[in-house]
């Protein structure tokens, strides 16, 4: 990680060289959202940044809206559970591609077992309803003010969330 003045984190400038587009993208981010960037990690030419929870709304939408960016689709969203020994448990992924620039970025935002919730992308990402309704019945994290939070995948009387890490193979 490098110390750059202008962010509290950074990726070593020869991997954001090899992450098409996203080194101007994560710039900006770092610059508009210092406190709220908690960590960018660039891997195999990948970029993905750690973003507080509060935050991701804001994020998501200036990404969206940025012209030089133009993040216009939620190509996926999912979550993660870590494991029950993991702090924070569970994350919630956000891919993310600029059709008019052509490139990709990957989201994650942490998020504790003891307030699993995130706030809903559905205002920014319209196609965010249906993947946050499959996260919040499979893992349980749940999606603030999402207009539509119920299972669809499971059965209505199915207990817990069957890809929990603690989720018994037999069922409840």
């Amino acid at each position: 990680m490098s110390d750059a003045p202008d962010s509290p984190v950074a990726a070593p400038a020869d991997d954001l060289a090899l992450v098409k587009g996203a080194a101007d993208a994560l710039t900006q981010l770092r610059r508009r959202f210092q406190d709220a960037i908690e960590e960018v990690v660039v891997r195999n030419g990948e970029a993905t940044v750690y973003v507080a929870r509060a935050a991701i709304v804001d994020v998501a939408r200036y990404l969206r809206d940025e012209p030089k960016l133009l993040f216009n689709l939620l190509s996926d969203l999912c979550g993660v559970d870590r494991g029950l020994e993991a702090d924070p448990r569970f994350e919630v992924v956000y891919h993310l591609f600029s059709i008019p620039h052509g490139y990709r970025l990957r989201l994650k935002t942490r998020v504790p077992e003891s307030a699993c919730e995130v706030p809903t992308l559905v205002g920014v990402y319209p196609t965010a309803e249906w993947h946050e309704r499959e996260t919040f019945d499979l893992l349980g994290i749940r999606f603030a003010n999402h207009p539509d939070l119920r299972k669809i995948l499971t059965p209505d009387d199915l207990e817990g969330h069957p890809l929990r890490k603690d989720f018994p193979l037999q069922g409840y």
